[in-house]
């Protein structure tokens, strides 16, 4: 493993649990899922957005913010890397397509200060998927909440990361289209995916089609 602390990440249903786990238990790395089915205001929030945006978005920024700086700097001798299926940027990614005026500018300043004192992935890894297989996986893994979710919301989700990605300059990042791959089903597929993690990959944004 070339990386130390790699985070996988994708809009609602592209597979980054899924493989964040297995690569984690692969590699015997520390692995770090994100905590949100207990979050209170997640199934009124897909219900009605206007209403709970704010809410929920802050709710999000102070869990993950607790549970990395908890997993990220304490020091385990039985784990050489770490594997996330989310990172903090997220959180801003969400508010800014959820939020609007002062809630947005009120939650940007606080995402500031919480984001300088975390540690960034040395890999970000972002599968992409097309939104109607999105809405099929998400379909599939039959969270009741999950079932409100548009296509229109998925759509300005992955607009945001995408936004956010072009930005980014001094940052290891690997786009992965997944349209093709199973990597549940076919084990082929997850070992085309595993390589593509253990790749040197140079500064800036890498395109792959799988």
């Amino acid at each position: 493993m070339e990386y130390s602390y790699i985070a996988i990440e994708g809009c609602i249903g592209a597979g980054k649990t899924t493989l964040a786990s297995r690569i984690a238990a692969e590699f015997e790395g520390k692995l770090i899922l994100e905590q949100f089915e207990d979050n209170p205001f997640l199934p009124k929030f897909y219900k009605n957005q206007e209403k709970y945006a704010f809410p929920l978005e802050l709710s999000f920024l102070a869990s993950r913010y607790q549970q990395l700086m908890d997993k990220l700097s304490s020091q385990e001798l039985f784990h050489l890397f770490t594997v996330s299926d989310y990172f903090i940027t997220k959180s801003l990614i969400f508010a800014q397509r959820t939020l609007k005026g002062d809630e947005l500018a009120l939650y940007s300043r606080l995402y500031q200060i919480i984001e300088a004192n975390l540690p960034q992935p040395q890999l970000l890894v972002y599968l992409y998927s097309d939104i109607d297989r999105l809405l099929g996986n998400i379909h599939q893994r039959g969270r009741d909440y999950e079932q409100h979710i548009s296509a229109e919301y998925l759509q300005r989700i992955q607009t945001g990361y995408f936004d956010y990605m072009r930005q980014q300059t001094q940052q290891r990042i690997v786009i992965i289209d997944t349209n093709s791959v199973d990597f549940v089903a076919r084990e082929s597929d997850y070992q085309r995916m595993k390589a593509l993690l253990l790749d040197d990959w140079p500064v800036g944004i890498s395109r792959v089609k799988v």
